[in-house]
């Protein structure tokens, strides 16, 4: 599910970019589907109008005239690695290039630093990557190239795969090529100028291939990575990562070691696997699956580090498969099936999932891939004519509520982008016919996404100075989050979720009963009261001002009834001050929830109870990055008060 979710948002956001735009694609584990605690998200962008060829011969396939060429040259590079000229100069890349031979060649280090320099100036250099965080989400950005032909090197692989994969998996891989990403071999002579080839896309593909129990021991053998191999050891000393799990795992598959991969087999194939990487890290010799010349070790495990990575696994290894029980995450859970096997492969109705407990990873997944799209109007109208195209497509049942989420949060886009143009600009012709069009695409914002989303509609309202609208909406929002089924911020009564909506379309669940925090983009202005904080986000690098739903309801009703019912305000302004005393706040609203306290408070002229929230605002985690903005409002209630006495 989490793979076809991907699949379908790249899917859109790589058909919108135009030529000359980088096409991107999410990596790694993540991708693959793990949700592992502390894995960050690792992604690829690469040039569409940049093309790497092996020879000069592959060019008739393309029209040339308008793109980047690069000619690989493999012939002085370790197995693995290449040198990459650069054909027709062209800015900027011509900048990253050195001169070798009277030819220009693209060197990985400078490519690599001005990108990140360039992109995220807060990146440091990490590998092949930029590393960094935004908000409160770690990555690792590859600035690569992509080479539509698979390499000459790694032509031992297709003929290596006899029973694994399928031979339609392995048209698919080699019709899609390769990528060269920045960084060279370590004991090369060019370390500082070549390109390792990268094969991230295949490696894909051949995760999907595998099967059930396949895909458990990888994701076993990473956590035993983590948490029993590397753990005490200080980064230097982490000579195994994972990608030497996924290789190993990758090679015992295709060497056909297990003739049965099934749950009754599970610990025998995990020893196996283990048994692998032992004799990898005796030999001294890891080699790539697609190019088996290419030593993975060769620069990091060997000498005295190897000898005592071999006695750590070893020790680990005359434990026998209680070696296990050294994994916290899973001891637990084995220590039983270690006396009785039959446990691992129960079937039983009791020991799988609930529907709410899969629909919780449904609509998380949904959550955090529709969180940021378009911010410019020509953007929102490709996003929505793709979509438009791919609604027509054969799509697989998840991926079809993933762009039923994606065309919401777009039509909410389009709708306060084209309000805020004619604000700004001050043009009154055709203002009726832009305002009736917003709230149309409100209004089916509100009808295709989740309960949440009906906060945009209410917010228009507000700021179109249509209060009593505005207030209706608060009221029917208040009234659908009160219900006792409803799955807030992916927690609720499992019984009470399934007797009200069990059974039906996930576009039903969504729209019925699910509800999440609401993400206001700091780069636009929803509420004008809530200026300052989205100012204070966009310095501190946050993306969005996440408000949990009820607080934002709360206050628009304290802020429309300023404006109608002075009276109704004050009872409004208390419910909001027992709701944030009632209720638990999770710990990322904390900050923003208090600070929207301190708000109504001073737009009511308490400024001393405006002053004491903002103080407890400065008091939470500091999710939000508001805290410039709190600071601000702190001193302004402060001179306030002192010019009152």
């Amino acid at each position: 599910m989490r793979r076809d979710l991907a699949d379908i948002t790249e899917e859109v956001g790589n058909r919108v970019r135009t030529s000359g735009m980088n096409h991107v694609m999410v990596s790694g584990s993540y991708r693959e589907g793990f949700r592992l605690p502390g894995s960050d998200r690792d992604t690829m962008f690469w040039p569409t109008d940049h093309l790497v060829f092996w020879n000069v011969s592959q060019f008739q396939f393309y029209n040339i005239h308008r793109k980047t060429l690069i000619l690989c040259d493999c012939s002085e590079s370790p197995p693995g690695f290449a040198l990459l000229q650069l054909l027709t100069p062209k800015l900027p890349i011509i900048l990253s290039c050195i001169t070798m031979k009277g030819k220009p060649f693209i060197s990985s280090s400078k490519y690599r630093q001005f990108m990140c320099s360039t992109i995220f100036p807060k990146s440091t250099i990490h590998g092949p990557c930029g590393s960094g965080s935004i908000g409160n989400l770690e990555y690792d950005e590859a600035h690569c190239f992509a080479c539509d032909f698979w390499p000459p090197s790694a032509s031992s692989w297709i003929d290596r795969c006899h029973s694994w994969p399928k031979p339609n998996i392995i048209d698919d891989i080699v019709q899609n090529g390769c990528h060269f990403v920045a960084i060279g071999h370590k004991l090369g002579n060019q370390e500082d100028n070549e390109w390792r080839i990268s094969f991230s896309l295949a490696e894909q593909k051949l995760v999907c291939a595998m099967n059930h129990c396949q895909f458990i021991i990888y994701g076993l053998l990473k956590l035993f990575l983590k948490e029993v191999i590397n753990n005490g050891l200080s980064d230097e000393g982490k000579l195994l990562c994972s990608y030497h799990m996924k290789t190993t795992v990758f090679w015992v598959i295709q060497q056909n070691t297990i003739p049965h991969w099934c749950p009754q087999n599970f610990l025998e194939c995990f020893w196996i696997c283990l048994k692998l990487i032992l004799k990898f890290v005796y030999e001294g010799v890891c080699p790539n699956f697609f190019i088996p010349q290419n030593n993975m070790f060769l620069s990091k495990v060997y000498g005295k580090a190897q000898r005592n990575l071999f006695i750590r696994l070893y020790r680990l290894y005359e434990e026998g498969l209680e070696c296990l029980l050294h994994s916290f995450s899973i001891s637990s859970h084995i220590v039983n099936a270690l006396d009785s096997p039959t446990l691992l492969i129960s079937t039983d109705k009791h020991t799988l999932i609930s529907e709410m407990e899969f629909d919780v990873e449904i609509f998380r997944e949904l959550y955090h891939r529709g969180a940021s799209y378009p911010h410019d109007l020509h953007s929102c109208m490709m996003h929505l004519h793709v979509i438009e195209k791919l609604i027509a497509s054969p799509l697989k049942q998840y991926q079809v509520v993933m762009l039923q989420k994606l065309t919401s949060t777009i039509l909410q886009r389009t709708a306060y982008i084209l309000h805020n143009m004619y604000i700004t600009t001050g043009v009154n012709k055709g203002i009726y016919i832009i305002d009736k069009m917003s709230c149309h695409m409100l209004k089916l914002s509100a009808k295709y996404g989740c309960i949440s989303d009906m906060s945009y509609i209410a917010m228009y309202y507000y700021k179109t100075f249509r209060y009593t609208k505005a207030l209706s909406v608060t009221e029917n929002i208040k009234a659908k989050l009160a219900q006792p089924y409803v799955m807030y911020n992916f927690t609720g009564d499992a019984n009470l979720y399934t007797e009200a909506v069990g059974g039906q379309s996930w576009s039903t669940k969504m729209r019925q009963a699910v509800a999440w925090e609401v993400g206001l983009e700091n780069f636009s202005c929803y509420i004008n009261e809530l200026i300052p904080e989205h100012i204070s986000g966009l310095r501190n690098m946050e993306p969005l001002l996440i408000i949990p739903p009820s607080i934002l309801v709360h206050m628009l009703e304290v802020l429309c009834y300023r404006n109608t019912n002075k009276k109704r305000g004050q009872k409004a302004l208390k419910d909001l001050v027992h709701y944030i005393q009632r209720q638990p706040l999770c710990l990322q609203c904390g900050d923003i929830s208090w600070q929207i306290l301190g708000i109504c408070q001073q737009v009511t002229g308490n400024f001393q109870a405006a002053l004491y929230s903002y103080q407890r605002s400065l008091y939470q985690m500091p999710y939000n990055k508001i805290q410039t903005a709190t600071i601000i409002r702190i001193i302004i209630a402060i001179y306030r008060l002192f010019n009152a006495f």
